[in-house]
């Protein structure tokens, strides 16, 4: 979405998050949830995605701390480009099923690299 192989994003809830700077519109992507984007660059910053009430996908790279995110988990792998790989623990094909999310979550918070 932002002109790379991949992007790299973390799952917070409406409560943990603020946007602290800029303006943001709504894009019309025909995938499930509203993607929010930079209303100067029309860069994807946000998501918040179908099936997941309460929550936000954030772009990392736009955190203040953002290296200290390290991959957990990744989806769409079938639609990978070759030879790009994260080095996440956990990959899948696509996107797992919401409940599926709810088991990952329990297994991020007991994760080692987790930021603290």
């Amino acid at each position: 979405m932002t002109a790379g192989p991949y992007s790299l994003s973390a799952l917070f809830s409406d409560e943990q998050f603020e946007l602290v700077a800029g303006d943001v519109v709504v894009g019309s992507c025909k995938s499930a949830g509203q993607h929010n984007f930079c209303s100067e660059c029309f860069s994807w910053v946000y998501t918040k995605p179908a099936g997941l009430a309460g929550m936000v996908n954030i772009r990392t790279p736009l955190l203040d701390h953002a290296a200290d995110f390290l991959p957990f988990a990744e989806f769409f792998r079938d639609d990978a480009i070759p030879g790009t790989e994260c080095g996440a623990p956990l990959s899948f094909g696509s996107a797992p099923p919401v409940e599926e999310f709810l088991k990952l979550a329990d297994s991020y918070a007991e994760w080692e690299h987790r930021p603290g």
